[in-house]
């Protein structure tokens, strides 16, 4: 099925060159002039190789995707072969390597919720995550009790091991919502 670039998204599976590629990360760069164009930078990796794979498209340009299944699953739990998920509806259990979910990793934990398998022929190829991801702040500087003008943030760390910026008020114990598409910041859950 050929789409135009510019509907492309994380967790589509595009046909780059006779490969199947799945979109790991997509990179919007706006025109610097009227007369140019906007280019989607496409990122991911050949499902059945694992090599990554990047490409360009112009906004009108069509790409060729590839349709495949998503069915609800859960994370388990993670070990030496990979990480290991489960259906929601058949209780069929799917172990992932670890290298196919390097981007994923950052956000997954336990009971989160809104996490799709895409599957082809009974086989699971990626995962799909939710929007935004809670995780609690494990350690970060002391926050300030005096008021800013400005916006100020600080490193934290989180339960998954991810460093992002917060605002400065926050303090190892709460839990914050995170953007999974930039990695940022998104309030406090």
């Amino acid at each position: 099925m050929a789409i135009k670039a510019s509907e492309l998204k994380k967790g589509l599976v595009l046909d780059i060159d006779g490969r199947m590629v799945i979109i790991k990360h997509l990179e919007v760069q706006s025109p610097s002039s009227r007369s140019g164009s906007t280019l989607y930078k496409v990122r991911g990796h050949d499902i059945l190789t694992r090599q990554k794979i990047e490409a360009r498209y112009k906004g009108d340009e069509n790409v060729q995707t590839l349709e495949f299944g998503r069915r609800p699953v859960q994370f388990l739990y993670r070990d030496a072969d990979g990480c290991t998920f489960m259906d929601r509806e058949s209780y069929e259990q799917y172990t992932l390597p670890a290298e196919a979910l390097e981007e994923e990793l950052k956000y997954l934990s336990e009971n989160l919720d809104g996490i799709l398998a895409i599957i082809a022929d009974d086989t699971v190829l990626g995962i799909e995550l939710p929007a935004t991801v809670s995780l609690e702040i494990l350690d970060t500087a002391p926050g300030m009790k005096t008021a800013s003008s400005s916006a100020r943030t600080k490193p934290a760390t989180l339960s998954t091991g991810l460093v992002i910026q917060v605002p400065e008020y926050l303090s190892p114990g709460e839990t914050v919502k995170v953007n999974t598409g930039t990695g940022e910041y998104v309030s406090r859950a």
